[in-house]
């Protein structure tokens, strides 16, 4: 990948996964509340829908742009370049591609998410006092809470993901004879992502839970000491 792939991999993927992050946050925080050990309800419901937005639009363009300049640079490095001599390693190289991006994605995302989440389930707090609140109970280690159970999450998405999204680019560019146009390329992106969601929701519901365990112990040991084992869920490092 040269220098100016490399920028385009970046400034792309980082005002991309911004435009997303921050069009569909109301959706993420009623998914996040849906998700709520504690329920839709008690997480909030439809009230403060855009509670914890500070902390997505400062993650999510960093976010992005590690993962795409990853990914590139791993298709290349992986030789997905020569794809025409090996057709069928192509799949495989963007597997391992998308996986070593959501790795390194996830240095970023998990601590983004981490108060994202607990803002979403808490409405009544803001983004900066979860902040504080976060590294003031449990330190830095706290941000990256649920870390591992992200990464389990995210790499079989992508390993369905974008895969299928490449797979179905080359089919529909074969069939109509040249390449796809941005809207042709966004609606097989919208197909793989609908798919690599619906397989990997139960990891989605696991990480939210482990992030939010911590918040949500508090809210439910104020009756005592008896009730705290109910509610305690596993770190994630």
């Amino acid at each position: 990948m040269d220098r100016r792939e490399f920028v385009a991999s970046l400034v792309a993927g980082g005002c991309a996964g911004m435009c997303v992050d921050l069009t569909l946050f109301p959706l993420d925080t009623i998914k996040t509340r849906l998700q709520s050990q504690q329920g839709f309800h008690k997480a909030g419901g439809f009230r403060g829908i855009y509670a914890g937005v500070p902390s997505a639009a400062v993650g999510s363009f960093p976010n992005a742009a590690a993962f795409f300049v990853t990914y590139e640079c791993a298709k290349s490095l992986l030789g997905a370049g020569g794809a025409p001599a090996a057709p069928q390693a192509a799949p495989v190289t963007h597997m391992l591609a998308a996986s070593l991006g959501e790795v390194v994605a996830c240095l970023i995302r998990v601590p983004a998410e981490v108060v994202k989440q607990r803002t979403q389930a808490s409405p009544s707090s803001s983004t900066y006092s979860t902040l504080l609140a976060t590294l003031r109970e449990e330190g830095v280690r706290g941000l990256y809470r649920g870390y591992g159970s992200t990464v389990l999450r995210e790499i079989p998405f992508s390993l369905v993901q974008f895969p299928l999204w490449e797979y179905l680019k080359t089919l529909w560019s074969r069939r109509q004879g040249h390449m796809l146009s941005p809207w042709q390329s966004a609606v097989c992106g919208a197909l793989a992502g609908a798919v690599s969601a619906f397989v990997t929701t139960p990891l989605d519901v696991a990480k939210t839970r482990i992030m939010l365990a911590k918040s949500v112990c508090r809210l439910h040991t104020k009756g005592g000491p008896h009730q705290r084992g109910r509610f305690h869920l596993p770190g994630s490092l």
